[in-house]
């Protein structure tokens, strides 16, 4: 009887540990001048979730600033050019010298928080790969449900959606950057659960440039 009953206990904390958290995501906290975020990164879209570790980890997303907001619509970052006042004119085309290939699940959609990677436009880029670095956060999911299926989606903040509403509430000029500076000040790695099969995430595209959607 002990037997069964500690079989039993095993196989429930097995199933449960299961559920807790899928293969192959990752947990990050993102600090901001606005507040903290926790970020759930999706292990189904393995070549954007590990680029934006390896980014977080290397600083690349340090003083980066939030360059495009769009109340009821979405907040945008990612752009290295953003930490210079001087490149103003070129914030939103910033980024490493390479794409990362779509990965468009069907199940991941723009709802609120959803993090979804900024691209090129159609014409330019008929694949849909990915901007090296820029991502966008959604703030209101009925306007940009119509980007599902065009956009990867690779993960959604968890914790701190309040903090989405403080930025996008944020005053903005006509090109949609915030009069007053809103930055991303650190991101961390907090948990990262290890995919049962090692994922191909090193593919990547050469581009010349990134560019926001």
């Amino acid at each position: 009887m002990k037997k069964t009953v500690s079989l039993l206990l095993l196989v429930a904390a097995i199933l449960f540990s299961g559920c807790a958290q899928k293969q192959g995501t990752a947990k990050v906290i993102m600090e901001t001048t606005a507040g903290t975020m926790e970020f759930l990164l999706y292990g189904e879209t393995p070549k954007h979730r590990d680029n934006f570790i390896k980014l977080a980890k290397d600083g690349a997303y340090d003083n980066i600033l939030f360059h495009r907001v769009v109340r009821n619509f979405m907040i945008q970052t990612g752009d290295p050019y953003s930490r210079d006042t001087a490149k103003i004119n070129l914030w939103g085309q910033g980024g490493p010298d390479y794409t990362v290939p779509a990965e468009f699940i069907s199940e991941y959609g723009h709802k609120k928080g959803a993090i979804a990677a900024a691209r090129k436009g159609d014409m330019a880029n008929p694949k849909k790969a990915s901007s090296g670095s820029q991502f966008y956060i959604v703030h209101d999911p009925e306007v940009c449900r119509q980007l599902d299926g065009q956009y990867t989606v690779f993960g959604e903040v968890t914790e701190g959606l309040e903090v989405i509403d403080a930025i996008a509430g944020v005053a903005t000029d006509r090109r949609d950057r915030p009069y007053e500076d809103v930055m991303i000040l650190s991101i961390k790695k907090v948990e990262y659960e290890e995919p049962a099969a090692p994922a191909d995430s090193t593919a990547v595209e050469t581009a010349d440039s990134t560019e926001t959607k």
